[in-house]
């Protein structure tokens, strides 16, 4: 029998913070007396008030993520039939681009000694051996992941020691935390000869497709809302109509034909990077295509830590953009090419954390502290992490013409 006296409140603890301070201390010593107990019934008392918690602040932060849009492509003299299956500015075969939400995942807390950590982590964490103190990050396993190879099987799982970002952790309760940084993180594979190129001239087709994904994704001034000059100059020059149509969006945005179709751009009057860190995970493959061409895939998922640029600037948030790319290089003396630059074959993106029904050349993320500006959320829901799917298989429209913004379930 438990003997602690029932709280006044039945949803809040018995134990105060001394009593806790004491008993971990007395315990981390190897020592002392044995854990306060509360009934059973407190435990569930306990375990609902937590759950409650979580699941309001699931709905606080859930955020709306939307899809990039498809369109059939103009075609070219030399392009065989159904030689492009990507996505990009219009809807192709009627389909619309589609927004998604994620279920919220709920802690179930089934013992108080778990419950104490939860109310007060900081008696335990406090006492880990080589954990520097204030550093929440250090009490989650930052080793990074093995580089990826192909769709992983599932959505990664619910970090260790979740919580907001901030400015000194601004990947703090992501799975992005384990994730490599920036550029380095975008790793080629071994380049081997096709017919008609030879292993030089694939590597370049390489080299030349993770420069378009830095130069697109990465590059700082990008980032602020400038000119992706250096993106746009790896287009193929040939590739006239969709060159234009790139040009004409970063010049007059529309809801038809947006530069973040390609680009990751944040108003600077708004928004500003936190650090100089992005986190990357993905993977790039690559085939032959006729003979003297080689096609090249890339599937990456980047994260984006950001503050407001006025007002509050301690409050953090996450923008995750996921994006698919097939592009071709070819041999100028035997294909409609030019030499070292890439035709767009196919392209497809999603959105995690972007204000709904706002389309102006630039992503909008919401932050805890606020709810969504833009239009309600009416989609289903996603997990913006989860790169087990096929963006350009899953969630097949069924000749809708109106897109819809879901929540996702973590930023």
């Amino acid at each position: 029998m438990s003997t602690v006296p029932p709280p006044e409140n039945p949803g809040e603890s018995s134990f105060s913070d001394e009593q806790l301070e004491a008993f971990m201390r007395e315990a981390a010593e190897g020592g002392g007396a044995g854990a306060p107990k509360e009934p059973s019934a407190r435990a569930r008392v306990v375990a609902r008030r937590l759950r409650e918690q979580d699941e309001a602040a699931v709905r606080e932060q859930g955020r709306r993520r939307r899809w990039g849009r498809k369109r059939k492509p103009e075609p070219e003299a030399w392009t065989p039939p159904g030689w492009r299956t990507g996505p990009a500015w219009q809807e192709m075969n009627g389909r619309a681009g589609r927004r998604r939400t994620v279920r919220s995942v709920v802690w179930v807390v089934l013992a108080v000694a778990l419950a104490v950590v939860a109310v007060k982590p900081s008696l335990v964490l406090d006492r880990i051996p080589g954990r520097a103190s204030g550093s929440p990050e250090a009490a989650v396993s930052a080793s990074p992941l093995p580089a990826e190879t192909a769709l992983p099987t599932a959505a990664p799982g619910e970090v260790t020691q979740a919580g907001l970002p901030t400015r000194e952790h601004p990947f703090l309760g992501s799975p992005a935390l384990q994730w490599a940084d920036g550029a380095g993180a975008i790793e080629l594979p071994d380049a081997k000869a096709v017919p008609g190129l030879s292993k030089d001239q694939v590597a370049l087709a390489l080299r030349r497709t993770k420069e378009f994904l830095v130069a697109a994704n990465l590059d700082p001034a990008v980032l602020r809302g400038e000119q992706p000059e250096k993106a746009l100059g790896l287009f193929d020059p040939k590739q006239q109509s969709l060159l234009s149509e790139v040009r004409r969006s970063l010049r007059e945005p529309t809801r038809e034909n947006e530069p973040v179709e390609f680009f990751s751009r944040f108003n600077p009057d708004e928004v500003v990077l936190v650090g100089d860190v992005v986190k990357v995970r993905g993977h790039m493959t690559f085939e032959p295509g006729r003979r003297g061409e080689v096609r090249v895939h890339a599937d990456y998922t980047f994260v984006y830590p950001l503050a407001r640029a006025h007002g509050d600037g301690d409050v953090v948030t996450r923008t995750i953009i996921r994006r698919y790319l097939t592009v071709t290089m070819a041999d100028p003396a035997r294909l409609r090419a030019t030499e070292g630059k890439l035709w767009m074959e196919a392209w497809d993106a999603s959105y995690g954390n972007d204000e709904c029904g706002v389309d102006d050349g630039y992503f909008h993320p919401s932050f805890p502290d606020a709810g969504p500006t833009g239009a309600p959320p009416t989609g289903e829901a996603a997990d913006p992490y989860d790169r087990s799917r096929d963006l350009l298989t899953d969630g097949a429209g069924d000749g809708a013409e109106e897109e819809s913004c879901g929540v996702v379930s973590r930023v």
